[in-house]
């Protein structure tokens, strides 16, 4: 009997140890003679149990973690013998952290081999494009369009719309762009799908094609995610071999193909226009608006831009309909988003859930709150240029229009925790920091009102003039909010105006507060 073994090759995974750990079980097996059958899958997202190491057994896979090199042996004993063994969680579905999840997105993420088409099709993979084949571009568009699906990369535009809107332009070529560029802190979803489940990008980009009448896609991967780059890439090799994408011998719908592009690490690249001028050859500055790229985008072509976990959705909302997905969530929010808790919090990792569920219940239950055990004090939820949220808005639910209503913004959907030790002025400088760095220059308010920003910020810190410079920062922040190109300025005054409001306190003549580096 051969004994099979699923360990994630994801890359936060391997960073913990994954790839000792296969190798110490595979060589503890060969001292008992024990045949070992290993697929390294995606991570199921449970990242503070990684390595995660689950077996094949009658009663479903068996889990254990987290797994250590020292583990192999007697976690091996264990499962020949059926024994206990100290990291046994029992029956990976039944883990309470996972069962709890309302998975769409990530229904295969660590369950198949991310490298196996295969194994995609076994478990539902293409049939949403199936589906879409013969329902043809109107009915697609008006699928999306009643899913209430929105973009998952931050602006949270509606799919339907903006998939209309390039399906209903006239040109001689079109092109679908995934923004793979997943640079805000606190976020690992995209980088997740593309080394667990790459097939599915790939089968959402497809109908897309189809649905607006496009002959040509491209992946945007920042170059920090080699892994994600290679995963892709062997995906879209093995969808043309077997067909998926490029020309279609004897069917009516137009060839589709794909190809991934590295992104240079420009945060900047992540907004939609300064990608497509990376994907040009030229430095990625943002563009002004209109055109829109969905009349004017890639090479002057209508062009579909949508984040990973948008394409990603797509293939459920065909395969089971729109008001499968609809029916998850609330209000304007519908169906699920893929969460993604980090910082200083005890259970991090990725949760998926229809939207609804309110910012306690994320950070404090299902987060397990502070890994240090202290109380949290603040969460900033959308990346560098989401609000801060004190603990006495733990009460917002957590969807679109809820968040905006207190300004605040979803993103990309990764929340991280910090505790009462943390110095929300420091974290007011460093938004104001990071997109002066990070800036395309192009505009002024976002070139030189973040660079004024840390100056000015720095002043009061220092307890100069502590009232006179917190009007400087909030009249800079409103200009950087109504007079930036891009978000890249025009989001900066969240953290810094929310840090302003919510935490008063540490902002003022506190010397201790300065940390010698700066």
């Amino acid at each position: 009997m051969t004994l099979r073994l699923f360990i994630p090759g994801d890359a936060g995974a391997v960073a913990v140890g994954a790839d000792e750990v296969t190798l110490a079980l595979e060589q503890a097996a060969a001292d008992r003679s024990i045949q070992v059958e290993v697929v390294r899958t995606g991570s199921r997202g449970l990242y503070w149990l990684e390595p995660m190491v689950e077996v094949a057994t009658p009663q479903g896979r068996v889990a254990f973690g987290s797994v250590a090199v020292a583990d192999a042996p007697a976690l091996l004993d264990a499962v020949t013998g059926d024994g206990p063994h100290p990291k046994r969680l029992g029956l990976a579905d039944e883990i309470p952290w996972l069962k709890r999840q309302t998975r769409l997105t990530f229904a295969r993420c660590g369950v198949i081999d991310p490298r196996s088409l295969e194994d995609y099709r076994a478990h539902g993979g293409y049939k949403g494009l199936k589906r879409a084949l013969s329902l043809g571009s109107d009915a697609i568009l008006a699928e999306v369009t009643a899913s209430g699906l929105r973009g998952r990369g931050g602006a949270g535009f509606p799919t339907g719309i903006k998939w209309k809107t390039v399906a209903q332009a006239k040109a001689d070529r079109k092109y679908i762009v995934c923004n793979a560029d997943e640079g805000d802190s606190g976020t690992f979803a995209d980088r997740m799908i593309m080394e667990g489940d790459p097939f599915l990008v790939i089968e959402g980009m497809t109908i897309a094609a189809i649905a607006v009448g496009a002959s040509k896609g491209y992946i945007y991967i920042r170059s920090e995610y080699p892994h994600a780059v290679e995963a892709m890439r062997q995906a879209i090799a093995a969808a043309q071999r077997a067909g998926y994408l490029g020309r279609r011998t004897g069917d009516a719908t137009p060839s589709f193909d794909l190809e991934v592009r590295v992104g240079a690490g420009a945060y900047v690249c992540g907004e939609e226009t300064s990608l497509l001028e990376s994907l040009e050859g030229r430095r990625g500055i943002v563009r002004a608006k209109p055109p829109l790229p969905a009349h004017h985008g890639l090479f002057g072509k209508p062009t579909v831009i949508n984040n990973v976990l948008s394409f990603a959705a797509i293939p459920f909302i065909l395969s089971e309909g729109a008001k499968a997905y609809a029916d998850f969530g609330m209000g304007r929010s519908r169906g699920t988003m893929p969460i993604q808790l980090a910082g200083n919090i005890r259970h991090g990792g990725l949760f998926e859930t229809a939207f609804g569920v309110t910012l306690g219940e994320l950070v404090d239950d299902i987060g397990g709150g502070t890994l240090t055990g202290r109380p949290v004090r603040a969460v900033q939820v959308g990346g560098p240029l989401g609000a801060y949220f004190p603990r006495a808005l733990f009460d917002t639910p957590f969807d679109y229009e809820a968040f905006a209503a207190r300004d605040g913004l979803i993103g990309h959907g990764g929340i991280v925790v910090f505790d009462d030790s943390v110095d929300m002025a420091r974290q007011a400088r460093f938004a104001m920091e990071f997109c002066a760095i990070e800036s395309c220059g192009k505009c002024t308010p976002c070139r030189i009102g973040s660079t004024r920003g840390v100056e000015t910020l720095d002043k009061i810190r220092r307890g100069e003039r502590t009232a006179e410079n917190l009007a400087v920062v909030e009249d800079l922040c409103n200009t950087m909010k109504f007079g930036s190109l891009c978000a890249l300025g025009g989001f900066t005054p969240y953290p810094v105006m929310s840090a302003l409001k919510h935490f008063k306190e540490d902002f003022g003549p506190a010397p201790t507060r300065l940390v010698a580096a700066e």
